[in-house]
């Protein structure tokens, strides 16, 4: 975003909120033109060069100390830590001064979500009670933010904005309920004392906080270490880009009232150099004045608000496309419908489309009765309806989930055909009944 002098910090944060909205419908094409490719990738004579591919490995250090990793796991410990760190600031944002800062609106996307999660999980487990595949009840639980964003933007602006803010609000929740389960359940062989210095590490990056400190720089170089300790402790690395998202300061240097003060008092300076003979390069006092107001912009925007709008495109744009490369590639070969037969294929697809489906229309019907919120402004229970179906697109972190919770073999195979099956599945119905509900609204009003 470039940034221009009478652009003040508010504006900036609605620009921040209006661009990851944008960036994230973007995103979602992205992710469905890369998921065709890594799957037709697949299924063609490339297939073996495509996986040898992701599985070459790149070495920090020496093969006998450092950190050796294959380019897959580069990508799901690595990069994806980064989409993480981006969550994490979409969520801190939309608590702190979005709109989810305002608790009634706050209050029914959490409880959606909750209920998005628990449902699928329930169905899984249902049907894979006594099973060998029964630690993949997390793959049916996570809506995936992007996807759902792309498929909902197809309807334009026919869709009222609380109701995507609704939808983004109960995804980003939706993702830090996936983040805290691989943490808590998909995490193994625990090294006390590597998750002790992300400890110290966690305290340090909050001291700063309290103390006052903005430079970004110093909390990215002890977010790097604190990864790294995540890495090495066996608690998956990624839990390391939500926390360091929770300890970037919020609060600015210079609030709005003394940035206006200042810069009106340059700008004053300014008006009275010989701007009509003299260019900026010819007056350094223009040059200086100009570079104090850069200065004050700076300081006026808070170091969160700057670290999501630099990353959110990056995030859309190349993370989560390349996490799609590396992971949605599967083989539709001969046996591939046994994921009709398979238990852990029912409760993969069947959680997804109806248990997300339930989970999060019905803790939203049951929240609303209850009094704990109320519809989002625009949308009708048929609109809710479709919400709920959308939900059901759990890729992305379906996907991850799947790598962390089975040992691999075909099963893994069964799982990413059962994700790409019901999250098309959901996408299909979700836009169909959104789209006929939205069109009845209007009709009627």
């Amino acid at each position: 975003m470039e940034e221009h002098v009478g652009t003040t910090p508010v504006d900036y944060v609605k620009s921040t909120a209006r661009n990851f909205a944008n960036r994230e419908k973007i995103g979602g094409l992205l992710l469905i033109i890369a998921t065709l490719v890594a799957v037709g990738i697949m299924n063609s004579p490339l297939a073996e060069g495509y996986e040898h591919f992701w599985k070459e490995k790149y070495v920090i250090a020496n093969e006998d100390f450092g950190i050796n990793r294959s380019l897959h796991h580069w990508i799901n410990d690595g990069l994806m830590v980064i989409f993480f760190f981006v969550v994490g600031l979409e969520l801190k944002r939309e608590f702190l001064v979005g709109e989810l800062a305002d608790k009634k609106n706050a209050t029914l996307p959490v409880i959606a979500a909750i209920g998005g999660m628990l449902t699928p999980a329930l169905i899984y487990v249902l049907f894979n009670a006594g099973g060998e595949h029964l630690k993949g009840w997390g793959v049916p639980m996570a809506t995936d933010i992007a996807y759902s964003l792309g498929i909902i933007a197809l309807l334009g602006k026919r869709v009222p904005m609380p109701l995507k803010v609704f939808l983004t609000a109960l995804a980003i929740v939706d993702d830090i309920g996936a983040i805290l389960v691989i943490a808590l359940f998909y995490s193994s062989d625990i090294s006390w004392i590597s998750l002790g210095i992300g400890g110290g590490l966690m305290v340090v990056l909050f001291a700063l906080n309290l103390l006052g400190v903005r430079s970004i720089a110093v909390y990215i170089i002890i977010g790097i270490a604190l990864w790294v300790a995540f890495l090495m402790s066996g608690v998956h690395a990624t839990l390391a880009g939500v926390l360091l998202a929770l300890a970037i300061p919020v609060k600015v240097k210079m609030g709005t009232k003394v940035f206006k003060q200042k810069t009106e008092e340059k700008l004053k300076e300014l008006e009275e150099r010989d701007l009509e003979h003299k260019s900026a390069l010819k007056d350094k006092k223009q040059l200086d004045i100009v570079n104090e107001i850069r200065d004050y912009t700076k300081k006026s925007r808070s170091p969160l608000l700057r670290l999501e709008n630099s990353l959110s495109g990056f995030n859309a744009f190349f993370i989560i496309p390349v996490f799609a490369l590396a992971n949605a590639g599967v083989a539709f070969e001969s046996g591939w419908t046994e994921v009709f037969t398979d238990a852990a294929g029912h409760g993969i697809m069947i959680g997804l489309i109806l248990g997300k489906f339930l989970g999060v229309f019905g803790f939203s019907w049951i929240g609303i009765k209850l009094g704990f919120g109320q519809l989002p402004k625009g949308a009708n229970w048929g609109a809710m309806a479709g919400i709920g179906l959308l939900a059901g697109i759990g890729f992305t972190m379906s996907l991850f989930i799947t790598n962390l919770a089975f040992d691999g073999g075909e099963i893994i195979d069964v799982a990413k055909i059962s994700i790409l099956l019901a999250s098309f599945t959901a996408a299909i119905l979700g836009l169909i009944v959104l789209s006929i509900s939205l069109r009845k609204k209007s009709i009627n009003s």
